[in-house]
């Protein structure tokens, strides 16, 4: 049981190095513009991810409560 919960560690802290380099990318992709090297289709991607939930009407709303619902956890 022990190996399972120092996994479950590890996944959190990649999880969240993860999400602080897109929220990087976003950053330095809205300030330097879309040809920064390793970032620019950072952006982009998450553009189109809202919009793809945002066309999904009731069923995009659902996904992102429970893909916000998972991050809390």
């Amino acid at each position: 049981m022990n190996a399972l919960g120092i996994l479950k560690d590890i996944i959190g802290s990649l999880t969240t190095i993860l999400i602080s380099l897109v929220a990087l990318g976003v950053v330095a992709g809205v300030v330097f513009g879309g040809n920064v090297p390793f970032v620019g289709g950072v952006l982009d991607n998450l553009l189109g991810l809202v919009m793809s939930l945002g066309d999904a009407g009731l069923v995009g709303l659902i996904v992102l409560a429970v893909l916000l619902d998972m991050y809390k956890s």
